[in-house]
């Protein structure tokens, strides 16, 4: 067993514990104010591309509209305050994902990225990651791909603490949730030629922040 996998359990089995009365009372908001189905999952890659199934709490009414259309007041409140991504832990908890490490992202995407961005797969996707401290949806997604791949080439316990550190803070200030004129973020179609070339050193720990939010 891994250091990082250590580090994940010693905080996820007695966060779990800690937070079980919370997550009750999410799902019992949820079932009363969006009706059936309390838990949203989906098929996401994990390590390599390896699928898995994510486990969320629901924010949107049931249907095929908008996402703007269906999600509720009560659901930007779930999202803003990353309460919906609880249950991740689950995740967490079965291996599928890390406390930290690049967002698990669409199935979809995975033909759509340059052989440097999909480097992201490198590791174990994470409920938060150093792209969530450094701008959340308020990022490009050719910037969020970087700041992924910078921290598949510098991890280490150390980093993984300092971006849970500032993933509370991020909660706190509920910044970054949406992209700008999005519900949540518009859909990754693929980059042009030039990213796929690398870029500017993206920032390390101790650089200049930028705004921080949720994934």
């Amino acid at each position: 067993m891994t250091a990082k996998r250590l580090l994940d359990l010693a905080l996820v089995l007695p966060g779990l514990a800690l937070l079980s009365p919370v997550l009750l009372a999410v799902a019992l908001a949820v079932r009363l104010r969006l009706g059936p189905g309390v838990f949203f999952r989906q098929e996401r890659p994990g390590l390599h591309g390896k699928p898995f199934l994510i486990l969320k709490f629901r924010t949107m009414l049931p249907g095929d509209g908008p996402d703007a259309e269906r999600l509720t007041p009560f659901g930007r409140f779930l999202r803003s305050t990353s309460l919906d991504e609880l249950p991740e832990l689950f995740n967490v908890l079965a291996g599928d994902m890390s406390l930290v490490g690049p967002r698990p992202l669409l199935m979809q995407y995975l033909p759509r990225y340059t052989k440097e961005q999909a480097r992201r797969h490198e590791v174990s996707p994470g409920l938060t990651g150093w792209a969530q401290v450094n701008g959340r949806n308020a990022l490009s997604w050719e910037e969020k791909f970087r700041l992924d791949v910078w921290y598949v080439d510098n991890r280490s316990l150390g980093l993984d603490l300092a971006i849970l550190w500032r993933t509370v803070r991020a909660v706190l200030r509920r910044e970054g949730v949406s992209a700008a004129g999005a519900a949540t973020m518009p859909e990754f179609l693929g980059s042009p030629p030039e990213a796929g070339r690398p870029g500017p050193e993206s920032p390390g720990p101790e650089s200049p922040k930028g705004p921080e939010g949720r994934d």
